[in-house]
């Protein structure tokens, strides 16, 4: 524990009147030297900006100041956390998140959930490897109406969500007495935490720390009581808007990045250095701290949106990949701009963690990393692809605050879909790449282009795990080997799957009407579905209880395709007598018989396309209703190909190969196929070969 530390936790209650924005300071920049290197440890802060006007509730706001021994890879921390109560009902008790704690040992629930769906090798870890986080103390100070009262023994462990009296992830403080609707309170915490080799995208390598979920962290009070969830394996986060005043004090030498501006440095002589950052409206706080970092600066500018400072903490073997970086996280502020809504707070910092430090590919407020390879070719979207998916979610998750614990698609699943449009719109070719030796090695097949509609939103790993969960399903409880394909891939195919049907001009419009809407919110899926109806003007209640609702998938194709010369055979009237006739048949007209099916369970109105040797080529609407239906045509020729959903609207089939059908089997086609997949397959191995001779 440092010298700052405060020797008594304290709650205070106040009346409406009080503070709804944390500690004074928390609100007030401190002075910024003028004269200093934003890249030097002891260098000035970045330049001052004014607080922004209030933009979300600011109910929960931190004071924090915590100090990172590397050595012992131990944080000691104080908080002040200023909370107002915005839901309808009274608090009796405080629920706080302690995160860490899923990591703490094998009991807990996270750990139990991975052991389920992964094996055992987490359990193996050293001891140095797990973590811990311990509250120490908190109290009640007295005011001028109550006396003094230390809470620490009242402090308890709760499992709201499944019981297991082992988790210690969340905390439960009751007070002594109830918090009404529109009343602040304070409450200062002391704890310690054990930063883990990572489990989970925070953790240590070597000298390399990201901090993410690193302290007590408050529950939302919503009208029906705390949603302040256990740590799952397959959930990330949910939290109220506020303001973040954090004092991070690190070895002098060692670089930091951290949401929000740095307003000051202090130096001290133990060879120490407190960094500190301030952000406003804003529902997280991370950093990361190294020796070896390299910071690199640039600015996004645009025509008619904000001007943004962009930060880039990058690895030295990386140096030459800055740019990409940059390019890519410009791309999004402009496409996602356009598209949804502004990003308002003028800074982003990129983040580019450690080569195996399992801290890659995560986001926070103003705040994410990426990941890339020492070796990273052009034309393969490495850095770019993961840097557009984190940069995208300053907008799907840290400016619409939807609860990930629950809905978690409502962010991944919007944000996947962004992704494969932006990469598609501002970075194509993007080639298949595979990597040898460890991921070292890449290969790229710049015969093979990949796809927005199958890469872009991971219709194969979708495919495999299409029936596991319900969308609607709570996120916490999927099947945690198989969530993440439920709540982004899935989402992707179906967002892209309503810009097919709907036209790109009225999703956009959905979704931007649904952004501004929701900004600094917690929208629910009833709000998004409600916004897609009124801006469509359609009821798209009957997709929604599909997708969402049921688990049942999607898979149409042709069953039947029959073409012959249109002739008649049998008893016609000649005259005044019945005779039979064993051809009646004038040679220019053909019939064609056609029979599609419905072989999964959802419905989904599709076209139907024949194509006619004289290159003629008929649609026909089916709206897909039932198992099978039949479609006859009288041409001038045979048909050639008959093909369901030829423009392929519908993203989620499950099994597009059997979409198409033609009427002399290509066997010339599929040997091709497998020709080539068993060059490529052969080419690698002589790769492989070729590397150890």
């Amino acid at each position: 524990m440092n010298g700052k530390a405060s020797t008594l936790i304290k709650v205070v209650i106040i009346g409406l009147t009080g503070t709804a924005l944390g500690s004074a300071a928390a609100c007030q920049p401190a002075a910024v030297s003028p004269d200093a290197a934003d890249a030097a440890p002891a260098a000035a802060a970045q330049p001052a900006r004014q607080p922004t006007a209030r933009q979300s509730p600011r109910n929960a706001n931190y004071s924090i100041d915590v100090t990172l021994d590397p050595e012992t890879r131990t944080l000691d921390g104080q908080l002040v956390l200023t909370w107002r109560n915005i839901s309808p009902r009274p608090a009796s008790e405080l629920r706080f998140h302690l995160y860490y704690n899923a990591w703490k040992n094998t009991r807990s629930t996270w750990m139990r959930e991975q052991l389920l769906a992964r094996g055992t090798a987490l359990a193996d870890r050293p001891a140095d490897d797990w973590a811990w986080t311990t509250v120490t103390r908190m109290g009640l100070a007295a005011t001028g109406q109550t006396s003094a009262v230390d809470l620490t023994d009242r402090v308890r462990s709760i499992a709201p969500d499944d019981g297991n009296v082992d988790d210690e992830t969340v905390l439960a403080v009751p007070l002594p007495r109830l918090v009404d609707p529109g009343e602040t309170i304070e409450v200062e915490i002391e704890w310690t935490a054990k930063v883990p080799r990572t489990f989970s995208r925070t953790g240590a390598l070597g000298d390399f720390f990201f901090l993410a979920q690193w302290f007590p962290k408050i529950g939302v009070l919503e009208d029906s009581g705390w949603n302040c969830h256990q740590f799952h394996a397959g959930t990330e986060f949910y939290a109220d808007y506020g303001v973040y005043d954090a004092r991070l004090t690190v070895p002098s030498d060692w670089v930091v990045g951290a949401t929000g501006t740095r307003r000051s440095l202090e130096e001290h002589d133990d060879g120490t250095t407190t960094h500190r950052y301030v952000q406003e409206d804003v529902h997280d706080f991370a950093w990361t701290t190294s020796p070896d970092l390299l910071v690199r600066t640039a600015t996004f500018e645009h025509d008619t949106l904000p001007s943004v400072e962009m930060r880039l903490l990058l690895q030295p073997e990386h140096a030459g990949q800055a740019e990409r970086h940059f390019a890519a996280t410009r791309a999004t502020l402009q496409f996602y701009g356009e598209w949804f809504g502004a990003y308002p707070y003028g800074h982003i910092t990129i983040v580019d963690p450690a080569w195996r430090s399992g801290a890659g590919g995560m986001e926070y407020p103003t705040l994410f990393t990426a990941g890339t390879r020492w070796w990273a070719p052009d034309d393969v979207t490495q850095p770019e692809g993961v840097t557009v998916h984190e940069a995208g979610h300053q907008f799907w998750y840290g400016l619409v605050g939807n609860n990930e614990f629950e809905h978690a698609w409502m962010d991944e699943g919007f944000n996947t879909f962004a992704t494969a449009r932006v990469v598609d719109t501002a970075f194509s070719p993007n080639y298949l790449a595979q990597r040898f030796f460890g991921g070292f090695i890449p290969y790229v097949h710049r015969d093979i282009p990949r796809s927005r509609a199958t890469d872009g939103n991971r219709l194969s790993g979708y495919r495999a795990a299409a029936r596991s969960d319900a969308q609607s399903t709570p996120t916490y409880k999927y099947w945690p080997g198989t969530g993440g394909a439920i709540s982004y891939n899935k989402t992707a195919l179906w967002l892209h799957t309503l810009e097919r049907h709907l036209g790109w001009e009225t999703l956009q419009n959905i979704m931007s009407t649904m952004f501004a809407r929701s900004t600094f919110a917690h929208p629910s899926p009833s709000d998004f579905f409600a916004v897609a109806n009124e801006v469509a003007g359609a009821d798209l209640t009957w997709f929604f209880d599909q997708v969402h609702d049921g688990s049942n998938v999607f898979d149409y194709g042709v069953q039947q395709l029959t073409t012959r010369p249109m002739t008649d055979r049998g008893f016609f009237d000649e005259g005044d007598e019945l005779q039979f006739d064993g051809r009646r048949d004038d040679g220019s007209r053909f019939r064609t018989d056609v029979i599609v099916r419905r072989y999964g369970e959802a419905v989904f109105p599709v076209d139907v396309a024949v194509t006619f040797s004289n290159g003629e080529e008929v649609r026909v609407r089916w709206d897909g209703r039932a198992r099978w239906q039949q479609f006859t045509f009288d041409r001038a020729a045979p048909a050639e190909r008959v093909e369901v959903d030829p423009d392929r609207v519908l993203l989620l089939d499950v099994n597009y190969t059997n979409n198409s059908k033609t009427r002399i089997p290509r066997s010339d086609e599929a040997s091709t196929k497998w020709m080539l997949k068993w060059m490529v397959w052969l080419q690698d191995l002589m790769l492989t070969y070729a590397f150890f001779v």
